[in-house]
């Protein structure tokens, strides 16, 4: 899991072969603008989905993880206290993984809460448990969904 601020975003390029894209996009698109919904950078190998949202209680937030997907949480308006927890330490599924959704839900709690500010991004790894949307008011964000596997490209 990684939190910063979207000036810094360079620094994790090498992370992965499709993060310069994705980064490249961030700075020259207006993100702003961007209607709800999903937005193609690479295909199915990265994509963006735009979100406004009312915020919930860290009670109503459940971790979440995915296996196909590294996630890229940047939040445009608003602080979303995004929770974490290694998933190696979740032992309470809500149900089993969705191959469909690349989605598993789990009922254990946060290790740590992030408060990621306007500007300011969470990197979510597949071995990263994350509950995000939460706050007092709304929140604005993108999830910028990238493809482990880089081939998909």
């Amino acid at each position: 899991m990684i939190l910063d601020t979207l000036a810094n975003a360079d620094r994790y390029a090498a992370l992965h072969p499709l993060f310069p894209q994705v980064f490249s996009y961030m700075r020259q698109t207006d993100l702003q603008a961007l209607s709800l919904g999903r937005h193609a950078i690479l295909s199915d190998a990265a994509f963006a989905i735009v979100q406004r949202v009312a915020g919930r209680s860290r009670d109503a937030a459940q971790l979440e993880c995915h296996r196909l997907y590294i996630d890229i949480q940047l939040v445009l308006d608003g602080v979303d206290e995004m929770g974490w927890k290694p998933l190696s330490h979740c032992q309470q599924p809500v149900s089993d993984y969705s191959a469909d959704a690349d989605i598993q839900f789990f009922h254990d709690r946060p290790d740590a809460w992030l408060a990621t500010p306007t500007a300011s991004f969470c990197i979510f790894f597949p071995e990263d448990a994350h509950a995000p949307l939460v706050a007092k008011q709304n929140i604005h964000k993108i999830v910028f969904k990238i493809a482990l596997d880089a081939s998909q490209a």
